[in-house]
């Protein structure tokens, strides 16, 4: 079991792997993304635009996520959702950039997802702000 990339914890995660091992698991920007902590420029990814019943998984580890009725259109340029699957996510505070944000990372593997704001719709309030890059769609075998 290994710590978040950056070194943040000392939580021990259920799916690990060595830096060398999620290089040859991930693409480049995924890797960026997942275990670098970086974000990927809003508007770029075809998650944003998914519309299909389904679930959207961990690039990284493939545990569910968010399903597709939780997501929203937030105009920030990222897949938003309101709502994470129960246990699929944790969260630490992340003080990087001189500001104060709350980071989601997956519960299973330690990746970072993106972060969650107190400024989305009802019922939860809640927007979870994701790089697309971090996840993966896979649509309902019924349509």
């Amino acid at each position: 079991m290994a710590t978040p990339a950056d070194g943040r914890s000392s939580h021990q995660f259920k799916i690990s792997h060595t830096d060398d091992e999620w290089r040859q698991i991930l693409t480049p920007e995924q890797y960026s993304v997942l275990r670098g902590h970086a974000t990927e420029r809003a508007g770029t990814c075809a998650l944003l635009y998914e519309k299909r019943k389904g679930t959207f998984v961990c690039a990284g580890c493939d545990q569910p996520l968010f399903v597709a009725n939780t997501k929203f259109e937030s105009g920030t340029g990222w897949p938003s959702f309101h709502e994470p699957e129960p246990g699929s996510v944790e969260t630490t505070t992340d003080s990087s950039y001189g500001m104060v944000r709350t980071e989601v990372h997956c519960s299973q593997c330690g990746g970072h997802l993106g972060h969650v704001f107190p400024d989305g719709p009802p019922p939860t309030g809640l927007r979870y702000c994701i790089n697309g890059v971090a996840m993966n769609f896979l649509p309902d075998a019924t349509p």
